[in-house]
């Protein structure tokens, strides 16, 4: 091909490129900006002085972050999902980003493996997230895997999202999955967060872009054809991961820089500071709700443990106003409170959420992404 076509090829994986250099970057100077402070200063247990934590109702007293474990496991180097077992206590589940097969491991707060999964008939483009539910319809708890990572913005004609039913026992296996596909109504793109209501089962999708969005699975998945995901909210910049609270009262988006908690889109509750990571990928609840899980990519890599502010606590998240979804994005009533709807993000995009994000570090991810895009313009033009 061309030079022209060369660059136009090459621009959209600089600019990716650019974002992911620049992203860390300003996450571990961002790392101590929040509306809500819980210090994000180093724990001692950063030196193996604490003692491993549980998943459940042991909400760290200080109010500050606390390293639960690290990934002891050599297998486990980019861990970019994680999720809280429903049934099981005290085990956390993790799966590899790109470049790694159809495999999630379960994991306890000593951060020891304790079993290896593969997901059978499974393809691992790029597993960006997961989460862990309990369907409605059968009472069975449920782990979902999303292959929906896309650093070419719209490279791939749909993505899928497996639902596998949770292991009854924590012993390596290969278990079935059910596949489902999906597309954008307003185009593909790029995303890295999942989150399924805990009461209706329903799915939600959350790009990583500049001005990204919170997208509605319909109320009933399809094997038999590609389902439809309808945009019915903004989302912070460059979301990481997503992730209901158990009770369904609010729901939190990771990003780079921060987590912001939601009673419904266009009704933050607050933002939580996070500990400075490498790079910020995973969100997870714990089972009682009243703390958060994240994690990032790299051997060993931490998990710590963040406990939520007292107003995004269970039953306080709830006490708020409730919002009325839109038809056009079918929610359920049983949603109505919690759910993603279209008239609240109007409110919330003019409110410019950005995740607490500085203008300056705004301003210097840009700058990165696109200069590293005008050097690869400039070497295409004289090889060409």
């Amino acid at each position: 091909m061309g030079s022209s076509r060369r660059v136009a090829a090459v621009v959209p994986v600089l600019a990716a490129f650019g974002m992911s250099v620049a992203g860390p970057f300003a996450a571990s100077a961002a790392a101590t900006t929040g509306t809500t402070s819980t210090s994000t200063a180093t724990d001692t247990a950063e030196h193996g002085a604490a003692r491993p934590r549980g998943t459940g109702g042991d909400r760290p007293e200080d109010g500050r972050p606390r390293l639960l474990f690290r990934f002891k496991d050599p297998r486990i180097g980019e861990s970019s999902g994680l999720a809280v077992s429903p049934t099981h206590k005290n085990v956390v589940y993790t799966h590899n980003d790109s470049g790694a097969g159809p495999q999630f491991y379960a994991v306890g707060t000593d951060g020891r493996t304790l079993a290896t999964f593969t997901v059978a008939g499974a393809a691992a483009r790029d597993w960006e997230a997961m989460a862990a539910s309990v369907d409605p319809a059968t009472g069975r708890s449920v782990l979902w895997f999303a292959d929906i990572g896309d650093n070419l913005n719209g490279g791939w004609p749909d993505y899928s999202i497996y639902k596998v039913e949770e292991p009854k026992v924590l012993r390596d296996a290969t278990l079935p999955a059910t596949r489902y596909r999906f597309r954008y109504k307003d185009g593909n793109r790029n995303a890295e967060g999942i989150m399924v209501h805990p009461t209706t089962g329903r799915l939600y999708v959350v790009s990583k872009e500049f001005a990204g969005s919170v997208y509605a699975a319909p109320a009933k998945l399809r094997t038999d054809r590609v389902n439809i995901l309808r945009r019915v909210a903004p989302a912070p910049i460059m979301a990481t991961d997503a992730a209901y609270a158990p009770d369904g009262s609010s729901f939190v988006i990771r990003t780079y820089f921060s987590a912001s908690v939601y009673r419904a889109p266009g009704d933050l509750i607050t933002r939580v500071s996070m500990p400075s990571l490498q790079q910020a990928e995973s969100i997870a609840y714990t089972r009682d709700g009243k703390s958060l899980l994240t994690g990032t990519e790299g051997a060993g890599s931490p998990v710590y443990q963040v406990p939520l502010p007292a107003a995004a606590l269970p039953g306080r998240a709830a006490g708020g106003p409730a919002r009325t979804a839109s038809p056009r994005a079918s929610v359920t009533p049983s949603e109505a409170a919690t759910a993603p709807d279209v008239a609240a993000s109007h409110a919330a995009a003019s409110d410019g959420d950005d995740g607490g994000v500085p203008t300056e570090l705004i301003v210097l991810w840009l700058g990165v992404a696109l200069g590293a895009t005008g050097i690869i313009a400039v070497i295409a033009r004289r090889v060409g």
